[in-house]
């Protein structure tokens, strides 16, 4: 039998809910008398019957800055093998047969030595107890091209909890060090102390026996030896060779300090931090002052963090520098040089589906740790920050053309001179339909008393829109004809007779009319009181709506609202409306 152990995972693990099972009083794996012998003499893998050894890979070159490795899926069986056999929430105490271990065969051969792990089995292998979902496996074949080379700036934006640090922050500066020993890796965060708890958590993976089964050539000092060698909170250095890690705080010093991979992950401790001018500025500055001073030619950047403003340093970077979506994987190739790949996860799809996340909208992106009912109600406390944190979309408040001032009523007045409909069809597959049903009273205040907002197809909503027409008592109802509005009119009008709809060409510049006429909307449109509970979507898409116009994803609801308001304050020279008659 062989005892696996499991490096234990530093203070603070569980922030990243990213185990399956609870993992406790896992000691750091491996004594150094055990594992200087495997490296001594060629490393045991875990879980071979038969005590074969693997010879430690030769030495890379000693010159030059740092080298990217070709990373390729591991042949025959790679020791991830162990980790899925062990299932999640696998101890320290967790004992394994060689057949439980490697279900497919005992050792890697020759071959299968000298080619470097998939990222993936590499982490399930040090760390059996991760539960990786299909986005996080997307996520670590993204970080796999980065550690080899491929991509030399890359950007993830990932909602809270979803394990982005324990990819991007503990595991592949192990990775990295793995691939080219004579790599220097820094960690920078929003503190010094949580830079060094980054760093304690990698020097624990790289002392245990499971990662010197995958990389036997990168080592540490233990305890006192080797002599001449650096291990601190903050430092450690790969015996033998020219790599090693470094943790610094934001606006920490790096002077003298050579980085060929920096990974800068969570730069602001909170909202508070990112919402402060001065904060911002400070730590531009440092990027711009230190973290880009340090770094050479061959030299990559991983920017990480969950966003909270619109101005932090991703925002400054999508200003200042050029940066492309990624939405297929053969983007990780064909990068132009100087350009960043930026990965965004949103915690509820809305954007079509791509090869790197082909969710559908609407689904969330780990259904079993935070649902889409979960997620929905965090949306309905704060849409704002909920865009910022979970979609990775931030807006300043002091940028929103509406913002949350939407009047709201509790019932209709008496008064009411006339009930209408506003509809905008779909332009593209990734649009929304936006229906609003509303009443005008006698002062020209419009008061909104249904809506359908959807991206379904036609044939969904068709039926939607005429029952709310007949359900609000609608008289008439007006549709642009731009997009296929002309058959959906007559579609609807089939199914409401009694309502009398019409379509129209809406000639207007659509970023003209939303901006020229926000004041109006916010002065004349109301809404019933609970109608963010009501309709989500509606609700955030409005009141996360930008004044830049082109920053917005979405332009229907605000559209809408603006048709409703041209076409009820047309004509009209600021006396009451008297009486309104139907042809």
């Amino acid at each position: 039998m062989v005892t696996m152990s499991v490096p234990a995972s530093a203070e603070g693990d569980s922030a990243e809910a990213f185990v399956s099972g609870a993992v406790s009083g896992c000691p750091s794996s491996g004594a150094a008398g055990s594992s200087a012998a495997a490296r001594s003499a060629g490393t045991l893998l875990p879980g071979s019957a038969s005590g074969a050894s693997r010879p430690a890979a030769p030495a890379g070159p000693s010159g030059g800055g740092c080298r990217a490795g070709t990373v390729r899926s591991a042949g025959g069986v790679p020791p991830s093998a162990a980790a899925r056999s062990a299932g999640p929430g696998l101890s320290a105490s967790s004992s394994l047969s060689p057949e439980e271990s490697f279900p497919g065969g005992p050792v890697l051969s020759d071959a299968d030595a000298a080619t470097p792990p998939a990222f993936a089995d590499f982490a399930l292998g040090v760390y059996p107890f991760l539960d990786l979902r299909p986005f996080h496996r997307a996520y670590y074949r993204v970080l796999e091209a980065f550690a080899a080379g491929r991509v030399r700036r890359l950007i993830v934006t990932m909602p809270p909890q979803h394990g982005k640090s324990v990819g991007a922050t503990t595991l592949l500066p192990a990775y990295v060090l793995g691939l080219d020993p004579d790599c220097r890796v820094a960690i920078a965060s929003y503190s010094g102390a949580l830079a060094s708890k980054f760093n304690r958590r990698v020097q624990r993976i790289l002392e245990s026996r499971e990662y010197a089964a995958f990389f036997p050539a990168t080592t540490i000092k233990r305890g006192a030896r080797p002599p001449g060698y650096i291990r601190t909170a903050d430092e450690v250095e790969v015996v033998g060779r020219r790599g090693g890690l470094l943790s610094v705080g934001r606006e920490g010093s790096l002077t003298g300090n050579r980085v060929d991979c920096f990974i800068l992950d969570d730069l602001y401790k909170d909202a508070l931090e990112a919402n402060s001018p001065l904060v911002r500025s400070n730590c531009w500055e440092w990027y711009t002052s230190v973290v880009r001073t340090r770094m050479h030619n061959a030299s990559r950047e991983l920017v990480v963090f969950t966003r909270w403003h619109e101005e932090d340093l991703i925002g400054e970077l999508l200003a200042r520098e050029p940066v492309e979506e990624l939405r297929e994987w053969r983007q990780l190739d064909t990068l132009p040089p100087g350009g960043w790949l930026h990965l965004n996860f949103e915690a509820l799809k809305t954007s079509p589906p791509t090869e790197i996340d082909p969710r559908a909208p609407g689904e969330a992106l780990w259904e079993e740790q935070h649902g889409a009912v979960l997620l929905h109600s965090k949306r309905r406390l704060d849409p704002l920050q909920f865009e910022a944190l979970y979609q990775g979309r931030p807006s300043s408040r002091e940028g929103l053309l509406y913002g949350p001032h939407f009047a709201e009523y509790d019932a209709l007045p008496r008064e009411i001179v006339r009930r209408a409909n506003y509809t905008d069809t779909a332009d593209t597959g990734d649009d929304y339909l936006c229906s609003l049903s509303y009443a005008v009273d006698t002062d020209g205040v419009i008061y909104i008393t249904d809506a359908v907002y959807s991206r379904e197809p036609m044939e969904v909503t068709e039926p939607l829109v005429a029952g709310m027409l007949v359900r609000s008592a609608t008289r008439q109802a007006a549709v642009e004809s731009n997009n296929g509005g002309r058959g959906f009119a007559r579609a609807v009008q089939a199914r409401a007779p009694g309502v009398r709809v019409e379509w129209f060409h809406q000639s207007g510049n659509k970023e003209a009319r939303i901006l020229s006429n926000s004041a109006t909307v916010l002065h004349l449109v109301r809404f019933p009181r609970g109608w963010a509970r009501e309709w989500p979507e509606l609700y955030a898409h409005l009141t996360t709506y930008r004044r830049l116009f082109r920053t917005n994803r979405w332009h229907d609801a605000a559209d809408v609202v603006t048709g409703i308001v041209e076409r009820e304050t047309a004509g009209r020279r600021g006396g009451r409306l008297r009486d309104i008659r139907f042809v």
